[in-house]
């Protein structure tokens, strides 16, 4: 399931990615700041679910959401406000909005609108092998982690494992591991301002800060530090 959230508030972006991931692990997720970037992944890649912040830059989300859905007339959207309105509730109407959600975001509110994708969630792409798989990387990520390693878990060979998982997955092993490890990072330094950067290493899967910290910098341009203080 290709999943768009649309946001101008990056930290708005990073939370709704993480509760919709604890319950589809396995969906893919595309960010974008305004209809702009949001056009552009739209054209990129087939979205089949997409949430809307009203208020964006430029276009608003429900203007964005009428030309989402005359390009894309199979999407799900779900508009997301900061605060209730009849007016944008009748724009949501007109324009065949699934849903409506108010911030800040409840998770059993939330849930309750993505309970309907139990049964159709298109995770399937992936087999059941590469499936267990995932599902071991996200529930362990924290651990001292080798294919090897998740090879016995899920009762395979790891060469076959490591050739399998980059035929589905479109990358390698440990290329995966490394970005839902710096992922689970960003989301510590945003949420728990009193754990210092060596904290945030050992609780996302690294044994060396200075490794983490050089790591997260090549591959997000800024140190952790500074994307801590960029969050604030």
């Amino acid at each position: 399931m290709n999943v768009l959230l649309v946001d101008d508030e990056p930290l708005e972006l990073e939370q709704m990615e993480y509760l919709i991931k604890n319950m589809f692990p396995l969906w893919k997720f595309f960010k974008a700041a305004d209809a702009c970037q949001a056009i552009t992944i739209n054209q990129n890649h087939k979205i089949n679910i997409a949430f809307l912040d009203i208020n964006l830059p430029g276009r608003s989300g429900l203007e964005f959401g009428e030309e989402l859905r005359a390009l894309n007339k199979d999407v799900d959207i779900i508009m997301v406000t900061a605060y209730q309105s009849f007016d944008y509730a009748q724009q949501s109407i007109r324009i065949g909005v699934l849903d409506y959600l108010t911030k800040p975001i409840i998770e059993s509110e939330l849930y309750k609108v993505l309970s309907k994708y139990s049964e159709t969630d298109t995770s399937n792409q992936y087999s059941s092998l590469i499936h267990q798989t995932l599902l071991y990387i996200h529930d362990h990520f924290a651990e001292k982690l080798s294919l090897s390693d998740v090879a016995r878990e899920v009762h395979t060979n790891h060469t076959y494992l490591s050739r399998k998982f980059h035929e589905e997955v479109g990358v390698s092993f440990s290329e995966y591991l490394i970005d839902y490890r710096i992922q689970a990072a960003k989301r510590y330094l945003t949420n728990n301002p009193n754990w210092n950067i060596s904290d945030v290493a050992e609780n996302s899967g690294f044994n060396s800060q200075h490794y983490f910290s050089t790591l997260f910098r090549k591959i997000e341009g800024i140190t952790p530090k500074e994307y801590r203080e960029k969050g604030k």
